[in-house]
């Protein structure tokens, strides 16, 4: 990557920089150079450290002075940006009193589940007419990207109308045979449960609500199954398991009983994923994931708050469509596009795994 000597570069270069190195991620911080996460993996780039005046500058000219001073009043902002050739999806944030940044490169087309690599049976969810999806896992693990897939996918199957709340837009959608209406946090909205109240009214079949944040948007998205909506969100949870609890903890004790039913007759799918690192030619990461769907044991455990039952009943459910972490990894082993050791490495439940490697009956296992 060029750099004019003493300048240093432009954002617009390092991010079309991430596009000619294959790049998933830039992170620029005062002290280190330009660094790019290119297949999982951080790479720092040859130039020269960057200074807080630098990355303050940088800011500056590309979102103005304005929003800067928001970003540091604030801690930090979130931008969906537009560049010749490609979209990021970045976060401004301050770090021991200096401004950092990091960008998420956004392919410009939609893709499809082949392309991803995620289960057929993941396409069972755009058939749905009402209730609640939920896609978990941490910070950076294609949340975002499977519902761009999946929300795509309906564009071209239904004539519906989809509406999104998001932060930032990630992926811009095409009008095919459904209208979608993107809105983002900041600048088309202020208030989640206030814009989901005020979708409900917009004549919306879908709905996407970026995170359930906190107990007054989870309780405008279930009000909104409730009236007969697909409400599609994200969370951050590492199972199915653990889910409905993490919902749990954001309202009083004295309301569990009321969410635990609620859940228990909307929620359709919980969807966990994580990326692995994969070893076939030219893969970078793969999705390996949980899939739950929810049918009448499911939702008889939910409402009696036997949630430690869920891992149990979706290795049960197998010939439904549901997969399990172990059954995801082997899978993937299977295909070509994890090794063995990687498997071990990620898998939650090693001791499954390693007896699913071996042949022993994966029914038998969780």
């Amino acid at each position: 990557m060029s750099q004019s000597a003493g300048q240093g570069p432009r954002i617009n270069e390092l991010f079309a920089h991430m596009l000619s190195i294959s790049a998933s991620d830039l992170h620029l911080k005062a002290g280190n150079p330009p660094v790019f996460r290119v297949e999982g993996q951080l790479r720092r780039s040859k130039g020269g450290p960057l200074g807080a005046e630098k990355i303050d500058a940088l800011v500056r000219d590309w979102i103005g002075e304005r929003r800067l001073q928001e970003a540091k009043m604030r801690g930090s902002i979130d931008v969906g940006y537009d560049f010749p050739g490609g979209r990021v999806r970045v976060v401004v944030f301050m770090q021991r009193g200096r401004l950092s940044l990091v960008a998420r490169l956004v392919k410009s087309r939609i893709p499809n589940l082949e392309d991803l690599h995620l289960p057929p049976v993941l396409s069972r969810l755009v058939d749905l007419r009402q209730g609640l999806v939920l896609l978990c896992g941490i910070t950076g693990v294609g949340k975002s990207t499977t519902l761009a897939c999946l929300l795509e996918m309906m564009n071209q199957k239904y004539a519906k109308h989809i509406l999104t709340f998001e932060d930032p837009i990630e992926f811009i959608h095409e009008d095919k045979l459904s209208v979608i209406n993107q809105r983002e946090f900041g600048l088309d909205f202020s208030s989640w449960p206030d814009a989901i109240r005020s979708g409900v009214r917009a004549d919306p079949d879908v709905m996407l609500v970026g995170e359930m944040r906190d107990a007054e948007t989870c309780q405008h998205a279930l009000v909104a199954c409730e009236t007969g909506h697909l409400v599609f969100s994200t969370m951050h949870t590492s199972s199915a398991a653990t889910t409905v609890g993490r919902m749990l903890d954001l309202f009083p004790p004295d309301r569990h009983r009321l969410i635990r039913h609620s859940l228990s007759v909307n929620l359709q799918a919980v969807i966990t994923q994580n990326l692995i690192p994969s070893y076939k030619p030219g893969v970078g990461r793969v999705p390996v994931m949980e899939v739950l769907f929810c049918n009448a044991p499911v939702r008889k455990a939910v409402d009696e708050g036997q949630d430690m039952l869920i891992a149990e009943l979706i290795s049960r459910g197998e010939q439904e469509g549901m997969q399990t972490w172990t059954k995801s990894f082997v899978d993937m082993v299977n295909g070509g596009f994890i090794e063995k050791k990687i498997a071990r490495q990620y898998a939650p439940n090693r001791a499954a795994l390693e007896r699913a490697l071996k042949g022993i009956s994966l029914s038998s296992m969780e």
